[in-house]
């Protein structure tokens, strides 16, 4: 078998995971400043940047998945606050978001083994987007659960390589953070609020 990249686990299966939509103004620096914020308070954090909307190039939305069970939630974002970027930010609860991960996985598969592979990204709605002679690359998104599950079912194979990228989210319905005006409003104080 064989153990990839180090990835982030729970070290407490209760422990207290969230989901945070922060804007930003897209300046130099900001998604250095946020990261370096969470590692000197030693939380465990996954964090995904990228332009809010097509319609703009001056603010970011960064996705922040943080384990907040040292550190109370609300300590946490009036933290981010103080980062002079930050414009707003809101927690998006599992049950009113869409959240996924994209996961791209390089897997052995002779042809002893290639149609067990294939037969396993098909069970996982997976896809193969590159194939060579001794091996197959996947791509699948989902939730973490989902992608953990697949790359435990492959390891037998034998994993070549494997890249997973950060928690991606966005609220239910037609209500949407990045309201006309939000990067005048300046930055919010206190609890997150709603997704307006």
């Amino acid at each position: 078998m064989n153990s990839i990249a180090p990835r982030l686990r729970e070290q407490d299966p209760a422990a207290s995971m969230h989901t945070l939509s922060v804007l930003v103004e897209n300046k130099p620096g900001v998604l250095v400043r946020a990261a370096g914020l969470f590692s000197r308070r030693g939380l465990q954090h996954r964090l995904a940047r990228r332009r809010a909307d097509r319609s703009t190039e001056e603010i970011s939305r960064m996705t922040i998945v943080v384990n907040c069970a040292d550190h109370p939630l609300e300590q946490v974002t009036q933290q981010l606050n103080k980062l002079i970027n930050v414009l707003k930010i809101v927690e998006l609860e599992p049950s009113v978001s869409v959240q996924r991960e994209l996961l791209l996985v390089k897997v052995r598969a002779d042809a002893e083994s290639r149609s067990r592979v294939l037969e396993t990204v098909a069970l996982f709605r997976a896809k193969v987007v590159d194939v060579a002679q001794d091996a197959v690359t996947v791509e699948a998104t989902g939730n973490r659960d989902k992608l953990d599950a697949l790359i435990r079912v492959l390891e037998p194979f034998g994993i070549k390589e494997l890249v997973q990228s950060g928690m991606v989210a966005l609220g239910r319905g037609s209500k949407s953070i990045n309201r006309p005006g939000a990067a005048a409003a300046g930055p919010c104080r206190g609890r997150p609020g709603p997704v307006t």
